[in-house]
């Protein structure tokens, strides 16, 4: 099989993918760190929960949720429940699973890191893009993820907003 290489315009559209792939994380996670002691990841568990009902989530589709393995999120859970974030508990219709429930302190927390983190993200992503650029991105990681992840099997997260927004 013949490698298809990319042509300059392909290439160049891939690099500037890839330095936001790379820049984009670290800078989340700088703001987060700095303004409320938690990582990208640490803040997303914490709204994911904000927002499930009773606050509380099974750790298979919190998982799933935030595109993580059960081993990545167990040990971010464990480092959220020694900070009185969150808490583990039994699953009360199937005693082999686990919940991840979000205490007072962590909802405390999302509120208070929420404000911080939205801002960073209007200005470093929203604010850059005009409207047809955010229907154009979100149709471009659309396309990406349909090839990522086919069966949507990992959609936890990425299809939650999918719904028209009566604000648009």
């Amino acid at each position: 099989m013949e490698t298809r290489w990319l042509t300059r315009k392909q290439l160049s559209a891939w690099l500037r993918l890839a330095a936001v792939l790379e820049l984009l994380p670290t800078a989340l996670d700088s703001q987060l760190r700095r303004d409320a002691q938690l990582t990208h990841f640490d803040y997303q568990v914490l709204a994911m929960l904000s927002e499930a009902p009773d606050r509380t989530m099974r750790m298979a589709k919190l998982a799933e949720g935030t595109t993580a393995t059960l081993a990545r999120l167990s040990h971010v859970v464990q480092r959220l429940e020694t900070r009185g974030l969150l808490q583990r508990v039994p699953c009360p219709t199937d005693r082999r699973a686990t919940n991840a429930r979000l205490t007072e302190d962590g909802w405390k927390k999302v509120q208070d890191a929420a404000p911080g983190h939205v801002t960073f993200v209007r200005d470093n992503v929203i604010d850059a893009l005009t409207p047809d650029q955010i229907t154009q991105l979100a149709d471009i990681g659309q396309a990406i993820l349909h090839r990522l992840d086919p069966d949507a099997a990992r959609a936890g997260m990425y299809q939650w907003y999918d719904a028209p927004d009566p604000a648009d």
